[in-house]
């Protein structure tokens, strides 16, 4: 289906989509195509990202905690579905692992490091060191993890239960803060499901039904994030402690919450790819370029907060109107984000080139000592 990279954590379109466009010509090959379904809801989703970020601020009113509630219930866990539909192809040999670490690892230490200088330029506490992710950074350390898992999900019989089992687990244990790993497993089950996704599943979601369905489901959890948004703590759709940590008892709360939450996350993120356009559109492109939204766009934020843009913006158009403006700005900033000078200006830290570090010669699996006579 897809031959893309994974968006936000993988989408390094510019420097390797040339090369490997220069060595199919080489080789008389033409390049394989993009998905288009894929790369709308990756723009989508990307989309949702920086609008949660960008109104979080403004949550004083019902309405803008509502929609922000709504965008965290399946954001993410969308994200990292289609992250595991694209990463089924890595096989742990060195070609794979030496782009793991060119477009994860490094990306990840350059913008820790940003964020940390960000952060201390403001007086806010940083994490022990770069093994505990910097706000949006713990995408990467998962995306890290979750790739090297690769060949062992592909070989168990039923690695979808498995991942299940390992995420509610991971819910009953102090799981600490290195590389984000309460993250890392929660979401693992949407990892996986991507892992097992086969073309056949995403023609399903195109029946007049399933879309009919969607579109329920959308207004429906949308309704029930307004209006039982007292009751429901946001901690459920952040993923990033476990059920010990967050002193919630299992039983009858905890084990069914988290039941509760995967299962809306699922049937959100079905139905977004059911709903979200399959032709080409004039931002299907766009969604081979998510990293740099993901990326660049907390820094949009935070720099936005210290020079106290939500308190103008509340101050002179009142709540709802800076919902509104900030909600707008964030939807065309993504689109900045995008343009070819932000990524020409930002690319020595979006992808930063250190294939120097790594040693020639690694295109195949190692070859065993037993071959090498």
């Amino acid at each position: 289906m897809a031959t893309s990279s994974v968006a936000p954590a993988d989408d390094v379109p510019t420097r390797n989509a040339r090369a490997a466009s220069e060595a199919s010509e080489g080789h008389g090959a033409a390049p394989k195509k993009r998905d288009a379904l894929l790369d709308n809801a990756k723009f989508l989703l990307i989309v949702l990202v920086f609008v949660g970020h960008a109104i979080e601020p403004t949550t004083e009113t019902r309405l803008a905690e509502a929609l922000y509630f709504w965008i965290y219930l399946f954001h993410m866990p969308a994200f990292v579905l289609i992250s595991g539909y694209l990463s089924r192809s890595f096989d742990g040999s060195g070609r794979r692992v030496d782009k793991l670490l060119t477009t994860v690892v490094a990306p990840y230490l350059v913008f820790w490091g940003i964020y940390a200088l960000q952060s201390l330029s403001v007086g806010r506490d940083l994490p022990d060191g770069p093994l505990e992710p910097l706000w949006v950074t713990w995408f990467l350390a998962a995306l890290f993890v979750w790739r090297l898992t690769v060949p062992l999900w592909n070989r168990l019989r039923w690695p979808f239960a498995v991942s299940v089992g390992v995420s509610f687990l991971g819910g009953l244990v102090a799981t600490g803060d290195a590389l984000g790993v309460s993250r890392i497993l929660s979401l693992l089950p949407f990892f996986v499901a991507g892992l097992i996704l086969e073309q056949r599943h995403f023609d399903m979601l195109k029946s007049g039904w399933v879309r009919a369905w969607s579109a329920v489901v959308v207004l429906v959890t949308a309704a029930m994030s307004y209006i039982y948004l007292e009751q429901v703590s946001r901690e459920w759709v952040y993923w990033r402690e476990s059920l010990l940590d967050r002193d919630v008892d299992l039983l009858p709360l905890g084990i069914p919450g988290r039941v509760v939450f995967l299962v809306l996350a699922f049937s959100l993120t079905a139905a977004l790819l059911s709903l979200t356009p399959r032709r080409t559109t004039r931002f299907t492109r766009l969604g081979a370029l998510t990293m740099y939204v993901y990326l660049l766009h907390g820094l949009v934020i935070r720099i936005a907060e210290q020079f106290g843009w939500y308190e103008f913006t509340s101050d002179h158009l009142g709540n709802h109107g800076s919902l509104a403006v900030n909600l707008a700005l964030a939807v065309t900033l993504t689109f900045v984000l995008c343009a070819p000078w932000v990524r020409s200006a930002t690319r020595w830290a979006v992808e930063p080139r250190v294939e120097w570090m790594l040693r020639p010669g690694r295109d195949s699996p190692a070859t065993p000592a037993r071959a090498r006579g």
